[in-house]
């Protein structure tokens, strides 16, 4: 007899209970639908996601500093960490120098802000402040000193992911300095030590969709769907620069690599959904990060490249910023000359940069926009509170995209990409390695999902100093 076919409703459950997709899709669907109906008790749920991201945050610095050390020490290389970190902010400037040029593009051709004529003085500028904390943007000279830690423990507590960069750096530089034989035992810990927190990263994905739907609900009770109606024209054209932008980066990631970004984006959907419905990159980052190497991106490229561009590679951010700032101007009736806009570009490629980690960030980066300008009334930047918000998804997808693409195409860049490794993974041919969705017998989750089976790779061996004391 042929084997019965499962019900409906058994294939749905069965979905349900083992793919995080789907599970993720149904909390955003959800979350829409309690903050539509129940505003006022859907604005008590923030602490969900809030929660989620805590979680998250613990195992990023942690995470980073091992990823790096184990990259360094089996690359062999220290020149070629060195090599990597400089294309990095290579490919960094470019990508984010043309996001902020479609923007301004964009904007001048779309022209949303034109005919609103808003009177600055009518506008709350104490909302800004509020927004932002009463903060600011850190200098060049505030922003390299901030980079360097002050203490080894506290460059972790803080989660300053630049500082424990630059103290993975040191570490993995000592291994390669003192040699195998004098430290033989401490590779092998950090190896360790980062299996113990993918599986930690295994655990608190299962809370992804209870913080997905707390986030959501929270957002739409928060600030209503007709948020959209009124700046229906911005939104709508920020999104298409953002669509237009990703279709040259999935251009020039073909053409470096090989790869599809259209399949990438499908080999980490997840992950994608989990950064929408919380409105955070930092979220995925421990996913995102495993997620490359299995794709065959070597260690020492992920760890660099990928926490250095969420302070330096913020594409979606500089497409907001740019759009937002001739729109600003146009609101209040300001024409912006050629110079003053080459003007912008200029200041945002610089504050863009200190923006990572700081409350209100975007809208400290406009401010100093329009104070450099001296043409646009700074008060006028509460004209994007209400639609801030609404802006967050295309921030996250595109900035989170950015990076992936400059992981594959730097690693491409420097050799130490498998392409064929790569090409399997996002074809769906290569399965020996789980992903959250698998699961063991029973349609549980195993606890092989949980641990990244991260194909072994033979470190090479660490030379002896030739000079020095050792």
């Amino acid at each position: 007899m042929p084997p019965s076919v499962p019900s409906l409703p058994r294939r749905v459950a069965r979905t349900l209970r083992t793919s995080l997709f789907a599970q993720v899709l149904c909390a955003l669907v959800l979350g829409i639908v309690v903050g539509k109906l129940w505003p006022d008790t859907a604005t008590a749920l923030q602490p969900l996601g809030d929660g989620f991201t805590r979680l998250i945050k613990t195992v990023i610095s942690p995470l980073v500093f091992c990823v790096v050390v184990v990259g360094i020490a089996k690359a062999g290389d220290l020149k070629a960490f060195g090599r990597i970190g400089v294309k990095a902010l290579i490919w960094f400037e470019i990508a984010s120098t043309a996001a902020l040029v479609i923007g301004l593009v964009a904007a001048n051709v779309v022209g949303p802000g034109k005919g609103m004529n808003v009177d600055p003085s009518s506008l709350n500028a104490a909302a800004v402040d509020e927004t932002t904390g009463g903060g600011h943007l850190p200098t060049t000279t505030e922003f390299v000193l901030n980079a360097l830690p002050q203490s080894f423990v506290g460059a972790f507590a803080e989660n300053e992911l630049l500082q424990v960069l630059i103290l993975a750096c040191l570490v993995g530089a000592a291994l390669l300095h003192v040699g195998h034989t004098k430290v033989p035992k401490i590779l092998p810990a950090v190896e360790q030590a980062q299996e113990i927190i993918f599986a930690v990263v295994g655990f608190i994905m299962r809370l992804a969709p209870l913080a997905v739907f707390g986030a959501m609900a929270h957002l739409v009770g928060s600030y209503g769907l007709g948020v959209m109606r009124t700046y229906a024209k911005l939104i709508v054209l920020c999104y298409v620069a953002a669509a237009l932008f990703l279709a040259l980066l999935a251009i020039a990631l073909k053409a470096v690599t090989g790869l599809s970004l259209w399949k990438f984006l499908r080999y980490i959907r997840e992950e994608m959904l989990l950064a929408l419905g919380t409105a955070s990159t930092e979220s995925v980052m421990p996913r995102v990060m495993q997620k490359l190497r299995r794709a065959g991106a070597r260690d020492d490229a992920v760890g660099l490249v990928l926490p250095t561009g969420y302070s330096f590679n913020l594409d979606g951010a500089s497409l907001y910023l740019s759009i937002g700032t001739l729109f600003i101007a146009q609101a209040v009736g300001v024409d912006l000359s050629l110079g003053q806009q080459i003007t912008v570009v200029l200041v945002l490629m610089l504050t863009s940069k200190g923006m990572a980690g700081i409350p209100g960030s975007a809208f400290l980066a406009l401010s100093a926009t329009a104070s450099s300008l001296g043409a646009i009334p700074a008060g006028a930047v509460a004209l994007l509170l209400g639609v801030d918000r609404i802006m967050d998804s295309m921030r996250v997808v595109t900035n989170l995209l950015g990076n992936c693409v400059a992981v594959f195409a730097v690693s491409r860049w420097e050799g130490a990409l498998d392409t064929a490794q790569a090409k399997r993974v996002l074809d769906g041919e290569d399965t020996s390695e789980p992903d959250d969705g698998d699961k063991g017998p029973g349609g549980e989750v195993g606890t092989e999902a949980l641990v990244p089976a991260i194909p072994a790779q033979k470190p090479k061996e660490l030379k002896e100093p030739t000079t020095g004391a050792g």
